[in-house]
């Protein structure tokens, strides 16, 4: 039996925490563990742009005026990449699974557009 691998060093409190869900659940290969590895960076990234976000308001003062909060537009664009990197390990949702089959889902190369449409 083999022992569930720790949280890589300098994991935050939300990115131990997806990490040990994860690989409690699910034995994965090394380059999805990069990827996981990836998720948990995201998710303490969130976490610590949530915090800015609560002190400083959406809105923050500058010299042009009123404008979103830097901090909340960044956290948008980490949450698109964390998606993208949950997808790409392609885990199961919880609740399509149950009663089924619980195997990860079959891996058929990458998701996404990489070329134009149509052309073979």
């Amino acid at each position: 039996m083999t022992s569930t691998p720790k949280p890589p060093p300098g994991s935050g409190k939300a990115g131990a925490a997806l990490w040990g869900a994860v690989v409690a659940e699910y034995e994965l290969e090394e380059h999805e563990q990069a990827l996981l590895v990836e998720a948990g960076r995201t998710i303490d990234a969130l976490e610590a742009l949530d915090v800015l976000v609560r002190r400083d308001g959406p809105v923050v003062a500058s010299p042009q005026g009123e404008r979103a909060n830097p901090a909340l537009t960044e956290a948008r664009a980490q949450r698109i990449t964390l998606a993208r990197l949950l997808a790409a390990l392609r885990l199961p949702a919880g609740d399509e699974d149950e009663g089924a089959d619980s195997r990860r889902p079959q891996r058929r190369g990458p998701r996404g557009v990489y070329g134009p449409r149509g052309v073979a």
